[in-house]
């Protein structure tokens, strides 16, 4: 028998802060403004369970929420007033929308009451002469709901809770009116409350049982499958059935960049990115498999080479495809084996269908070393240049050298994101983070720290542009604020890499700024390099250092993205055509 809840009167802001907590949610992100500011109070009552981390601006919160959710399958939970929840804080709810991470957007109307219809300050109803959150908000989310009385502002944090989680996960908003978190509910109320564990949905079924024998029965027949992981993989926590999988049954193992880091690219089956950023090794051994099995990808034109037939062909190889999204499977290619469920089940299923077999997976190795030996895989002479100033290859590689095996790197968006998409060699499975859903400026740093706080024990080490840097350097006072030691490292040269490199030094040209300098005036300790032959130890001691740390590498603009996109790519994109 379900009890319903509160036992006493108390105040709808206290029960939602407790919803929060019953949820398993460690963190919350944002800045109190609005009718917010009462919940934002109220999480003082479950500080013990529920840390609240003001941040400088929405944008950190934002996608420090979203990492949260995409790194522990609980929803990263953002609380501030609605139009900067949605203005400042759209990179990280962009990115939850289009990659599948589950997040909990706490807003509000910003309504006056009495005076909904007078057009008051910021009020966003949709009445005229308001702008309309609930429309805006609908554009990036999987849904919105409304609280407009004290017992539906707890029930609908409760419902988006739910929201948030079924099936592919998302990001789900809650506005709430000022009634609705001003007054209180009594035992008894209409309609009832019930503790919030009965929202959260139990975990997706299983794969129909003969879809997967039907599809572990094609990977058995197949003489050269591969495996394409992607950002689902993460989302689903499945690094260990994923490599379960691929190394019983002899399955060579290429990323999506959205899934770079569910696979560690030091495994003797790793193949790295493929696509139009990949590495050559990869896009060979996909061009020649006869099966493939996708997982947690939908496949994009980017990831695709713009759907390069020579890369990727239904009509000459057989898609096994994995999705707890129906919607996205044979989205892009049609699929003849098609499991849909979640991807750490799924495949487990699957590994469990085809079984071991210890000739295959030594000729699966065999391939793969074959292919690194053709192509080259992550063996860049440049890794060890000595150019001044500094190849971005150079510094990678020393990123390489000198970070620990379960060091996290984030990266921002732009031409440094596309150079260790390509260059940098992940060691561990989950060691690396991007914002390939919709790629934003500016995520690196807040990424870095929300890493930080779910795996305190483990380096979490940003890595962006001055462009980046600019954006989010903000962060770094939350970090000396909350005491999270991210390294950040900045790839300082100058520009716009991806737009100079595209399109001329136009508008793409920054000044000559010290971001040592400005983040030591903050309270981090910073260094400014310009010698190669000291990335390493400045990197190490970066690393030991535990406190906010920034370094400042001068890089050179003598290699572009144009150098390693795949000739698949450059033949199939349309500004060929």
């Amino acid at each position: 028998m379900i009890q319903s809840i509160p036992r006493t009167e108390e105040p709808s802001a206290e029960l939602v802060a407790r919803v929060i907590a019953e949820a398993g949610i460690e963190y919350v992100f944002g800045i109190s403004g609005g009718h917010t500011g009462r919940v934002v109070a109220a999480l003082a009552k479950v500080q013990n369970a529920v840390r609240t981390v003001l941040v400088r601006e929405e944008s950190l919160a934002g996608v420090m929420a979203e990492v949260y959710g995409r790194l522990t399958r609980r929803p990263g939970v953002m609380i501030g007033q609605g139009p900067w929840v949605l203005g400042n804080g759209m990179i990280g709810i962009l990115e939850a929308f289009l990659s599948g991470s589950p997040m909990l957007l706490l807003s509000d109307l910003s309504d006056a009451p009495r005076f909904p219809l007078h057009a008051p300050y910021q009020q966003a109803t949709g009445d005229w002469g308001s702008w309309d959150a609930r429309r805006a908000f609908a554009g990036v989310t999987k849904q919105v709901i409304e609280a407009r009385d004290p017992v539906a502002a707890v029930q609908a944090t409760q419902l988006a809770l739910k929201h948030a989680l079924a099936g592919q996960p998302g990001p789900v908003a809650v506005l709430f009116a000022h009634d609705a978190l001003a007054g209180s509910v009594a035992p008894g109320s209409q309609p009832a409350l019930y503790p919030t564990r009965h929202y959260l949905p139990p975990p997706p079924p299983p794969a129909d049982s003969a879809r997967v024998d039907a599809a572990a029965a094609a990977i058995r027949a197949a003489q050269r499958p591969v495996v394409i992981a992607g950002g689902g993989v993460r989302i689903a926590a499945a690094y260990e059935p994923l490599a379960a999988l691929a190394e019983a049954a002899g399955l060579p193992v290429a990323t999506s960049a959205a899934g770079k880091g569910t696979f560690a690219e030091t495994h003797p089956l790793a193949l790295g990115v493929f696509g139009t950023y990949g590495t050559a090794a990869a896009n060979a051994a996909i061009a020649e498999a006869d099966l493939v099995l996708a997982v947690g990808s939908k496949l994009g034109p980017s990831d695709t080479a713009w759907e390069n037939r020579d890369l990727l062909d239904p009509a000459r190889q057989v898609f096994v495809q994995i999705d707890i999204e129906p919607r996205n499977a044979s989205w892009t290619f049609p699929a003849e084996h098609v499991l849909i469920g979640d991807a750490a089940t799924v495949l487990a299923q699957l590994g469990d269908a085809v079984g071991k077999d210890a000739a295959r997976a030594s000729a699966a190795r065999e391939r793969v070393a074959r292919h690194r030996k053709a192509c080259g895989y992550f063996d860049d002479a440049a890794y060890r240049a000595g150019d001044r100033p500094i190849l971005p290859q150079r510094l990678i590689g020393e990123l390489q050298r000198a970070l620990p095996e379960d060091a996290i790197v984030t990266c921002d968006a732009g031409e440094n994101r596309i150079m260790m998409t390509h260059f940098y060699q992940t060691k561990r499975a989950g060691g690396f983070l991007q914002a390939a859903g919709s790629g934003p400026m500016g995520f690196a740093i807040p990424a870095a720290l929300a890493v930080k706080l779910v795996h305190p024990e483990r380096p979490a080490v940003a890595v962006c542009g001055d462009g980046g840097f600019a954006m989010t350097m903000n962060g770094l006072m939350t970090a000396l604020e909350h005491d999270i030691p991210i390294v950040t490292v900045i790839f300082n040269n100058r520009a716009l890499g991806w737009v100079l490199h595209g399109n001329g030094p136009f508008a793409a040209e920054f000044g000559d700024f010290d971001h040592a300098a400005i983040a030591r005036a903050m309270g981090c300790r910073a260094t400014r390099i310009d010698d190669p032959d000291t990335l390493g130890s400045a990197l190490r001691e970066a690393i030991a250092a535990r406190v906010p740390t920034v370094l400042d590498v001068r890089t050179s603009l003598a290699t572009s993205f144009a150098d390693i996109t795949s000739p698949l790519a450059v033949a199939a994109s349309p500004r060929r055509r």
